[in-house]
């Protein structure tokens, strides 16, 4: 079943182990963590635009960098906590000033 934890699929281990965009490996989600947390700002600059693209109803443009630099700065001074990312994505300019419907 989905989002239940699991160690054997249709008769198989499940492989636990992985690879990042920057060419690191991991196993199990320990090791994602591991490696998600040696560059927090590529990480929640991704979470960022992703949260941006679904809160702007459109794709993240160049003219939405300062709005990303300014959620990374607050995030960074906030610990990376996921509530600080998400207020100041609800209060930036890019989300306060986009077109409606």
């Amino acid at each position: 079943a989905v989002g239940r934890w699991r160690a054997i699929e249709e008769g198989r281990g499940v492989d636990a182990s992985g690879g990042l965009p920057d060419g690191s490996k991991f196993t199990g989600v320990a090791g994602l963590e591991a490696g998600l947390l040696k560059r927090p700002d590529v990480f929640v600059g991704t979470l960022t635009e992703k949260l941006l693209t679904f809160a702007l109803g459109r794709g993240v443009e160049p003219t939405d960098g300062p709005a990303v630099r300014q959620v990374l700065r607050a995030a960074r001074a906030k610990d990376y906590r996921f509530s600080a990312i998400l207020e100041t994505i609800v209060q930036s300019d890019a989300f306060q000033m986009r077109a409606g419907p």
